[in-house]
Order: structure tokens, then sequence, then C-alpha cells
């Protein structure tokens, strides 16, 4: 029972979209977007002349509301417009803009169409275009001419969410002309591009001669202070304390004098034999 409720949401959803695109040509149109608020649904308009959708006064948004209301039974809709910011940049806008041209210009100057509006959508920064005139163009047989410019991906996952498509039909006098517009944003990242980081070199500096003798000069020696002259004789020392040979100790100690002590006096050599 909830997948009904899915799927009879969603065709609601789609055939809005589908009455909004077809009331708003010729005015710039991009997509819809709806989002289900509290108050009531939320209808944003995505279009590159929004001046032309309010119409005077907002006389085109107040029919468009009652519209709503009446045949697809929403409560109460809230529509907002908001202004593309680049239009070469849009694949609907894009295709209505060639559109609008062959019904204009008649299908002699196509490819002249064709090329300037591809031109246009590189110098915007796209990474690639592709666009596709089939319909009785020059002549009374049907043909499909096809114009590309720059990287377009065709398959895998960025063919399916990043790539821009749309569809468009021009009505003309000689049939219906179908104008397929395939459009590849920049800043898309590419799993296939692969960048080297480079290296830094080690800059190695060449030794004139010149410096080699200026480094090879004997420098002036240091002044001797109290505490250098204690350390090198307290070192002189250790030195000759640890060259002297064990034979050598011996006999510098068995040189040693000792000091030669004085008998005490004889107490009774100045006492006189009274007798």
């Amino acid at each position: 029972m909830i997948e009904r409720k899915f799927i009879a949401q969603k065709t609601k959803e789609y055939q809005i979209q589908e009455y909004i695109n077809e009331n708003l040509k010729n005015v710039g149109h991009s997509h819809t977007k709806m989002v289900k608020t509290p108050l009531g649904e939320k209808i944003v308009l995505y279009a590159s002349r929004p001046g032309l959708i309010v119409g005077r006064k907002g006389q085109n948004i107040k029919e468009l509301t009652k519209t709503l209301k009446k045949r697809f039974g929403l409560e109460n809709p809230q529509i907002e417009i908001s202004e593309v910011t680049d239009i070469n940049l849009d694949a609907n806008i894009v295709a209505e803009r060639i559109a609008n041209s062959l019904e204009r210009f008649g299908t002699q100057k196509f490819k002249a169409i064709g090329h300037r509006v591809m031109e246009d959508v590189i110098s915007a920064g796209a990474l690639g275009i592709e666009i596709t005139v089939s319909g009785k163009i020059p002549s009374s047989r049907a043909k499909s001419w096809r114009f590309y410019s720059g990287y377009l991906k065709k398959c895998g996952n960025i063919a399916i969410v990043d790539v821009d498509k749309a569809y468009v039909q021009a009505k003309l006098k000689t049939g219906v002309v179908g104008i397929k517009v395939s459009l590849m944003p920049p800043g898309i990242k590419l799993p296939d591009k692969v960048e080297l980081i480079e290296e830094k070199e080690e800059k190695i500096e060449e030794v004139s001669e010149e410096n080699k003798e200026g480094k090879n000069e004997i420098k002036p020696k240091a002044k001797k202070t109290a505490k250098t002259n204690a350390r090198t004789k307290s070192n002189a020392v250790e030195k000759e304390a640890e060259d002297k040979n064990p034979d050598e100790e011996k006999a510098e100690k068995e040189s040693v004098v000792k000091p030669h002590k004085e008998p005490a006096p004889n107490v009774h050599d100045g006492v006189k034999n009274e007798d």
C-alpha cells in the first residue's frame, strides 16, 4: 500500500512539471522543484527571465496558483521564482534558445545557429557539449545533424548524474524539429583524470675557485682565557699520569725520602749522680 502512495505522489509531481513546462514556453524556464512544507507545497521555478513569468502585477502567478488548486488538488501552493546565474550552462535554456532561433530565422541557417550556441557554451566554461537536431532540415527528407565540442561522458555514473540533458521541439512549417542538448558543466571530478605531482629538483650551487681559496685560509687563533689555561693544565696532568708505567710509579715511591726523626733526649743524662 505504501508503494502505491509513492507512485501516485511521483506521477502527480510529473504531471505538474509537464503542465508548467507547456505553459511557460519562450520565457527562459529551466526546471522546477517541489518541496513539501507544513504550510503547503512549495514550488520553485528556475528561469533566466523571471519578469516574464511573474507578469504584470503578478497576474501569471495568480492564474498558475488557481489552476494548480483546481486541477491537481493542491491546498496551498506557494510559488517562488529564482533566476539562473549562467544561461549558457543550462541545457534546457540552451535547447530553447536553438528552438526559438529556428522558428524565427528558419532552417537555412541552422548550422550557423548550432556553432554559435556551441561556442558560447564552451566559452562559459563547460567541459563539453553535444547538440543533435533531427527533422526535415534543410531538405524535405528527415535527417539528424550533430554538433559537438569538448569532452563529454557517454556512459557511467557521471553520464547519468552529472551530465545535463534536455529535449525541446520546434514547430516549423515543414514539420516538428527535435533538439537534444547534452552538456557537461565545469567543476566535475572525473575518475580517469590523473594529475602527476612533479618532484622538486634540488639546486646544487657551484663553488668558484675564489670562494674555495677563501675557505682554505687559516683563521686567527682565539685568545686564551684563564679557564682554557686551567683546562689545558688538567688535561696535561691526566695524560702524564696515563703515560707512566707501573714500574716507574714504584720506583718513584721508593725514591721518596722519609723525614728524619731526632731521638728524644734521655732524662737520666741530665741528672747527676749524687753519690
